[in-house]
């Protein structure tokens, strides 16, 4: 029989680590402290390939109890890699007349990735889980079977740090859907050793496109989403009336960032927490694979940012990344420009992505040869990482593919003036230590309206119906991301300049001193749900507000 344990609003979080690397990769304890830990082995040099440019510190040890640590000494395995390995797409599922019903565990496994034996929580096994295929109207029927170890550590009574890592849940990121219930509602508390019923069912008129789906269980999201906890939803028959975009050749792209300590694992908020601690980039869970294409041909590209902290600026060599698309919803036109923060990222040809967005792209590709698709450096407020990505492979015979002359309509009208109900404005900050470079992530505390995350407080209530404009201000040094459950926005004004072009998204970079300006409607579904950063580490330590739409 299947067994649901539901927690009073539904959040247990995991304790405090006593060490770690500090933001910017020292080591926060001092001399003392550091002369009474064990001898950790730190990891050898990577593969002889292009890799991040970040530099390491010691590597962390694991907190006590979550997993045990791996056959042997506990040293960090090596394994064979061979770079240019053919991308692998993930595995498939599909609703059914009309239903979706599947199940996904929750559990550890051992993962072979860039030439290292890595042992992180995962669903089915696999990194990235399966891509789940719908239509609107569909149903998406889950098992969630959580098996893995039992917590540990109690919960604390400060809920706004990492804590209980292997309680989880389940979130379709960017859908329109009930936040309730069974359905969408990451309040839930989903233990281990347990089966949890999930039943999700897309309206009629939900729009088609690109998302996602990741753990959102405050206090061990962030390190069960760095470990691989995520995958791919595609609600199908995005783009079928376009004929360039119907005849290209669809791919899959699950965009991740690596991170590890010393034995291969995500044990403790040291090993995530230092802002440049990623170490290399994957897609579909592979490090530096080979995407082949023709001379002249153009596929489409569904990129899904499943990282949990950093932007990522990508560029492919002698190509012009085309966007037709972010979070599920076509753009004004196909190349309409991203949120750049950064005044020195000019490149025409490269585009941004953030933690939480999905973009579709169409690449034509040109003259035969190998050509790099990587990140490159980019100013977040601090470095975003760099490396390689992948390589395409552009050989065989030619084929003559056209780019689309102009893209369908978004699948709202634009909000006007004479619809808004209500204003507001929210402010976005941080309390960091003096000395940041030495703070023990503890020091640090994300804030919205100046207040930390509480889930039992409501910071936001809106009347179902209402149209409203919300400016979001970043008083921060470092951008954020800004993401909101359930209802979409129209993105209306930058840094308060208005955009000539407003774009439809559930996710949005927010510049640091800055702030965007946007406009939801907040229809058909009432109830309690979340906005946040989606830089997982800011979500974990706060910066985090819950949202409440009541019916008069």
């Amino acid at each position: 029989m299947t067994s649901e344990i539901e927690r009073d609003g539904g959040a247990a979080r995991p304790g405090r680590s006593q060490s770690r690397l500090s933001r910017r990769g020292f080591l926060g304890a001092g001399a003392g402290a550091l002369a009474t830990l064990p001898a950790l082995p730190v990891a050898a040099a990577e593969p002889a390939m292009s890799g991040m440019n970040h530099a390491h510190g010691p590597a962390a040890q694991p907190s006590a109890g979550a997993a045990a640590v791996p056959p042997g000494d506990g040293r960090l395995l090596r394994v064979p890699f061979t770079a240019g390995e053919p991308l692998v797409e993930p595995e498939v599922r599909r609703a059914v007349d009309g239903v979706l019903a599947t199940t996904l565990r929750a559990a550890y496994a051992y993962r072979d990735v860039g030439g290292y034996r890595l042992f992180v929580r995962t669903y089915e096994g696999t990194v990235p889980g399966p891509t789940l295929r719908l239509a609107p109207g569909d149903t998406l029927k889950i098992d969630l079977v959580n098996d893995l170890p039992p917590n540990r550590d109690p919960m604390p009574a400060y809920i706004d740090q990492p804590h209980r890592l292997n309680t989880t849940n389940f979130h379709f990121h960017g859908a329109h859907v009930d936040p309730g219930g069974i359905s969408d509602n990451v309040m839930r508390s989903m233990e281990p050793g347990l089966t949890h019923k999930i039943e999700i069912t897309l309206p009629e008129d939900h729009p088609r496109g690109s998302y996602w789906y990741h753990p959102h269980h405050h206090g061990s999201a962030d390190v069960q989403l760095a470990s691989g906890m995520v995958g791919a939803i595609v609600i199908e028959g995005d783009f079928a009336d376009v004929p360039e975009i119907a005849a290209a050749r669809e791919r899959v792209l699950v965009l991740s960032e690596i991170v590890y300590d010393g034995f291969g694992m995500i044990e403790g908020f040291e090993t995530l927490f230092p802002e440049t601690a990623a170490r290399f980039f994957t897609i579909n869970g592979q490090r530096a694979p080979e995407i082949d294409m023709r001379p002249g041909e153009v596929q489409r590209w569904r990129l899904f940012h499943t990282g949990y902290q950093d932007d990522f600026f990508l560029k492919l060599d002698g190509h012009t990344l085309q966007a037709v698309a972010r979070d599920g919803m076509p753009l004004p036109r196909m190349g309409t420009r991203e949120i750049r923060s950064d005044a020195d990222a000019t490149d025409p040809d490269a585009i941004l992505i953030a933690p939480g967005q999905r973009i579709d792209i169409l690449v034509k590709a040109g003259a035969p040869g190998v050509y790099d698709l990587k990140g490159l450096p980019y100013d977040q407020g601090y470095p975003s990482p760099t490396g390689l990505f992948a390589r395409i492979r552009v050989a065989g015979e030619p084929m003559d593919m056209a780019l689309p002359a102009a893209l369908p309509p978004a699948p709202f009208p634009d909000i006007t003036d004479a619809e808004i109900t209500g204003r507001r404005t929210l402010t976005f900050s941080a309390i960091t230590p003096e000395a940041d470079a030495a703070g023990h992530w503890s020091e640090f505390s994300f804030l919205i309206d100046g207040k930390p995350f509480d889930m039992n407080r409501v910071d936001q209530r809106v009347k179902l119906g209402a149209v409203e404009e919300w400016t979001v201000v970043n008083a921060h040094r470092d951008d954020h991301i800004f993401h909101i459950h359930v209802n979409p926005f129209q993105l209306v004004a930058v840094n308060g300049a208005k955009l000539t072009e407003p774009v439809w998204l559930d996710t949005a970079v927010l510049p640091r001193g800055g702030s965007i300006t946007f406009r939801s409607r907040f229809l058909d579904f009432t109830g309690t749900f979340m906005l946040h950063c989606h830089m997982m580490n800011h979500e974990e330590l706060g910066m985090m507000q819950v949202v409440e739409v009541y019916e008069a």
